[in-house]
């Protein structure tokens, strides 16, 4: 069985690990990477006080550009579930509204994550095969440059209410849409990615780890060689049931108008998707 092992971003054969990893579970995770610790500890403390603060109920999400704060009552329901995930969460554009204490921090990491997020993209162009790689209509990293549409959603998954329904968990058994999302490591566990055997393996979740993995866009870019996989966030036991969560991932999005295969620009895949998305609440 794939197992999820951290691979050092220093050693010298960093790339071709992450790139396996990819490959082989549909995630790679990340340690001694340059994003800033100091960075993402500001991130955990400032926006764990946002959502437990009444300033949230100010920035309702916008129908129209979906940015802004997305409450439990109105949380996703995933793909193929019925049920609303056990979430609260905050969508930040560079463009779009935020508190402006938190501004800063937001903007910093932002910045950091799709900056390395490119590097990232770099990697897996260069351990793609040929003939793979021969069907990326331009270089995976440019597909990102100008975009406008890389989302960072803050999430709030609060202590576990008692009246909850029975199916009802942190974040369903779901893939991502983008072509990457880059995931500090949470300050508690419970993300898990499918295995290819049909297994639940958890993701490392030390303090410093960089968690990565693929979504649609890249899987449908590469006809499928890297797979968009599975992945969710479980419910907590005991004790941890009455913690609270916060996870700061972003969805690396390429440009409107970036041409994915022969059936989809990656505007057409995500109008699609985010359809998809509206037709399930």
């Amino acid at each position: 069985m794939a197992e999820l092992i951290a691979v050092d971003y220093q050693a010298p054969n960093a790339a071709e690990e992450f790139v396996q990893s990819l490959r082989d579970t549909g995630f790679g995770v990340l340690k001694n990477h340059p994003i800033q610790a100091e960075t993402l500890t500001a991130m955990y403390e400032h926006w764990g006080a946002f959502f437990n603060g009444d300033e949230k109920e100010q920035f309702l999400f916008s129908q129209e550009k979906f940015d802004g704060f997305f409450p439990t009552r109105l949380a996703e329901t995933a793909k193929g579930h019925s049920v609303r995930d056990l979430k609260e969460y905050f969508h930040y554009y560079p463009w779009g509204r935020c508190p402006e204490s938190l501004q800063s921090a937001n903007e910093s990491y932002y910045s950091q994550a799709v900056s390395f997020a490119a590097e990232l993209l770099g990697w897996v162009e260069q351990h793609t095969p040929a003939d793979v790689a021969s069907g990326y209509k331009e270089p995976l990293s440019k597909m990102i440059q100008g975009s406008e549409q890389s989302l960072l959603r803050i999430l709030h998954y609060p202590p576990l209410p008692e009246n909850r329904e029975p199916d009802a968990i942190r974040a369903s058994a779901h893939e991502d849409i983008n072509l990457l999302t880059v995931l500090p490591a949470a300050n508690e566990p419970g993300l898990q990615v499918l295995a290819k055997n049909g297994e639940w393996l958890d993701v490392p979740c030390d303090f410093g780890n960089l968690i990565i993995n693929i979504g649609d866009m890249l899987q449908e870019a590469s006809a499928g060689y890297f797979p968009s996989t599975t992945h969710r966030v479980v419910n907590p036991d005991g004790a941890d049931a009455t913690r609270s969560r916060i996870s700061l991932p972003l969805f690396l999005h390429p440009r409107s108008d970036v041409v994915l295969s022969e059936r989809y620009t990656a505007g057409e895949y995500l109008t699609e998707r985010l359809n998809e998305l509206r037709k399930n609440d």
